[in-house]
């Protein structure tokens, strides 16, 4: 028996933290990178493609040049498609060609690292890259495969139950993560 319960559900960024996180994120893609030239972002459909606009026009304001901006549908190239209800397929679009670039891979939560490794695989369609970095607002452990963030926007230790949302002005809210426990 529990004398205080815990909530259901906790914001862990608002719209101001998320904005810092992305700002930092920004800031060390262009250190690591020195010249944005070679680089260009991509979203993985869904949490991933408004971060990764957000982080372009960010990247644009360092270099002063225009970072390229995809999305990426990761759906058909998932390992668990059997175990899946009819996935929901949004449109790929990458206008440029990644052949011998630097891609950032944006996503909102890293889990278990699935998605990223079908993201791996669906990018191979689309050319092949120099190197691959990847971006996330929210590392929450719990990792399947030897997958790892090159940026991270904030580290949360979960529980396997716990979800964890990203919203970006839904419904005329502001931005938040939030942490919902069962």
């Amino acid at each position: 028996m529990q004398l205080f319960p815990t909530p259901k559900s906790a914001v862990l960024l608002n719209s101001v933290a998320i904005q810092r996180a992305l700002t930092r994120i920004a800031h060390e893609i262009a250190e690591r990178n020195e010249t944005g030239e070679r680089v260009v972002l991509v979203g993985i459909q869904g949490g991933g493609l408004p971060l990764a606009q957000r982080l372009s026009a960010l990247l644009t304001g360092i270099w002063g040049n225009p970072v390229p901006c995809g999305s990426l549908d990761v759906s058909m190239h998932r390992d668990d498609l059997d175990q899946r209800a009819a996935p929901r397929v949004h449109p790929t679009v990458i206008p440029f060609d990644v052949t011998a670039k630097t891609v950032v891979l944006v996503d909102d939560v890293l889990f278990s690292g699935r998605t990223i490794r079908a993201a791996m695989d669906a990018l191979n369609d689309f050319g092949r890259p120099k190197h691959i970095q990847l971006a996330v607002l929210i590392d929450r452990g719990h990792r399947e495969l030897p997958i790892r963030a090159d940026f991270v926007g904030k580290n949360v230790p979960t529980a396997l139950a716990e979800k964890v949302h990203v919203r970006f002005g839904e419904a005329g809210a502001e931005d938040e993560v939030v942490l919902e426990r069962p």
